[in-house]
This record gives structure tokens, sequence and C-alpha cells, in this order.
């Protein structure tokens, strides 16, 4: 591993972890919608990462990416609303199975891992800068 690789795969995870946080975010955002093209609420959305090796060694890492968004198989919430326009005969709503708690919790979690990556870039960076420091002496 040349120290080039620290930095693409601090990179990688940067990337994964901010389209983990879009996802995120966009279940967040619909936690309350119950209609969506494909008719029905809105279905919550996880993440699946995948590590990348390197070919001529599948043993040694190269980084992080994001395999699939997945939709949750759980089923929508029942909400009795008789009210709501898309409520059924008996007066229930089907509403999205997003828990907002889980969801700031795994955004928050994301974000720890954001900042854990950032430092290791910074970190990489500043050992760099300072090998060739020792080189102008």
């Amino acid at each position: 591993m040349n120290s080039f690789d620290v930095l693409k795969i601090s990179g990688s995870a940067l990337e994964a972890q901010r389209r983990r946080m879009n996802v995120i975010a966009s279940n967040l955002a619909n936690a309350n919608s119950t209609r969506t093209e494909e008719g029905g609420p809105y279905k919550r959305q996880d993440v699946v990462f995948t590590s990348t090796t390197v070919e001529s060694n599948p043993v040694e890492l190269k980084g992080v990416k994001v395999a699939d968004v997945v939709p949750d198989g759980k089923p929508p919430k029942r909400v009795y609303d008789p009210g709501h326009p898309d409520a059924d005969k008996e007066g229930f709503v089907a509403m999205p199975n997003i828990n907002t708690m889980e969801e700031m919790v795994n955004m928050m979690m994301a974000f720890r891992a954001y900042e854990a990556s950032v430092a290791t870039f910074n970190t990489a960076k500043t050992m760099m800068l300072k090998t060739l420091e020792l080189g102008r002496v």
C-alpha cells in the first residue's frame, strides 16, 4: 500500500457516507408521504455498503462503496384518520414506517463516520507534507 492509497480509501468512505446521509435525509423528508409514483406510502430506504479490493490481491482493501440502496421490507403503519384523503373505507391511512428517532441516530452515526474519514484524510495529508519537509534539509 502506498501513501496515496490512504487518501483514496478515506475519499471513498467520504463519498459513501455522504450518500448514506442523503438517503437518510430523504427518509426524514418523506416520513409523512402517503402517496408516491409507485402508489401507496413512501418506503424507507437503506444503504448497503461493500468493500472494494485490489484485483491482483483480493485481501488488500481499496475502499468502500455503496453497493445498493434498498427499500425496507417492513409493512406501512396503519393510522386511524378518517378525514385524510388517502384513508381507506375503514378510516385507516397507510403511513411510511419511518421512525424519526432511529433516522436521526443513523444520521449522527453517518456524520461521525464522515468526520472520522475527514480526520484520517487530514492526518495522512499532514504526514505526507512532513515527509516532504524532511527532504528539504
